[in-house]
């Protein structure tokens, strides 16, 4: 009966240090969040989410419907296309829609899965995939005679690669500019924010962890974890998007909540499919038209040296790094992001 009692009370004493250790955590995250909620925060009132244009549906070549919205002038010389990136949708491009919308016409997209886009089979889950939906997009929402600037965040930049690769005769003709912002043409590593020691063993066991949480039960539990989001969700995505530290928690709450709502089958499939993206052999494509390439220096998912790399194999493509600026430099560095592409815009006329 004694040992009993020793044993029970060394347990006990295990759980209570244990629950003190994460109780510390989660303290210091509340803190820490506090502290930044208490800044000042110039986004604060911004109606995220809340810019529509006028919506189209865009059926892709497999039947998956693609929800698109168009603003601006219908009589515009050109028309600018926005792509957005993993886990997003096109709600991201607030500040560039908000600016350019009076004088430029523009047309924002849902990539497949996301935002209010239909997800489809599995089976056509794949860069090249996204390709083939940019050009359904462009002939339903721009029209014959119109030029095209295309502008993509991230994965939204590898669809625009995938296009340049399916169909270069676009390139020169209809498509008379790119801005090409945080993205990489090929070995995108979606460990590389990780401690070197620990990326050899997450890129081992990634593809098959999150495909096997992306069904079932597991799949679930795992939405209603990020359901609840809370202070570690804020944390992790001001870490992960952002570079600077003023960016707004506003902005940081909207981020989020737009990762947040990708259902983890989407998140599953095209972690899978980034895997595999290889678009070197369009590269060359690009460069007939005007190309910018926007990196933040402090991009912790595709590093700043991807946008060097870019610049070196498209012909007469400019790189712009943005100092201290994150991976989701469109919402944390909207001016300098929107100054590019008027400057493509201007150049293209």
């Amino acid at each position: 009966m004694a040992r009993w009692r020793r044993l029970t009370s060394v347990a006990g004493i295990a759980t209570g240090v244990a629950a003190a250790g994460i109780g510390g955590v989660i303290a210091a995250e509340k803190i820490a969040v506090g502290r930044m909620r208490l800044g000042q925060d110039p986004a604060a009132g911004e109606p995220f989410g809340q810019l529509l244009g006028r919506p189209v549906e865009v059926s892709a070549n497999d039947g998956v419907l693609l929800h698109a919205e168009i603003a601006g002038p219908d009589d515009a010389p050109l028309t600018v296309v926005f792509c957005h990136g993993y886990c997003l949708s096109q709600d991201v491009w607030h500040y560039q829609w908000l600016s350019l919308r009076d004088d430029i016409r523009l047309v924002r997209w849902d990539q497949r899965g996301h935002g209010r886009s239909g997800v489809g089979d599995r089976a056509h889950v794949s860069i090249d995939q996204l390709g083939a939906d940019l050009a359904a997009v462009l002939a339903a929402t721009v029209p014959a005679d119109q030029p095209v600037v295309l502008v993509g965040h991230s994965m939204g930049g590898m669809t625009i690669m995938a296009l340049a690769d399916q169909q270069p005769e676009l390139f020169g003709s209809k498509v008379v500019g790119v801005v090409l912002i945080s993205t990489a043409a090929f070995h995108v590593d979606a460990t590389s924010w990780l401690p070197p020691p620990l990326r050899p063993a997450v890129r081992l066991a990634g593809p098959g962890l999150v495909r096997g949480t992306a069904g079932g039960k597991r799949a679930a539990l795992v939405e209603r974890i990020r359901a609840a989001g809370g202070d570690l969700a804020f944390l992790t995505t001001r870490l992960m998007a952002f570079g600077g530290d003023d960016v707004s928690p506003t902005v940081v709450d909207f981020l989020e909540r737009v990762i947040r709502a990708t259902p983890i089958e989407v998140v599953a499939d095209f972690y899978v499919a980034l895997l595999e993206l290889d678009e070197r052999p369009a590269l060359a494509t690009l460069g007939r038209v005007p190309v910018v390439v926007i990196t933040g220096t402090r991009d912790r998912l595709i590093p700043a040296v991807k946008g060097a790399a870019l610049v070196a194999a498209i012909p007469g493509a400019r790189l712009v790094q943005v100092p201290d600026a994150g991976h989701a430099i469109i919402l944390e560095r909207p001016d300098a992001v929107t100054h590019e592409i008027m400057g493509v815009v201007k150049e293209a006329r």
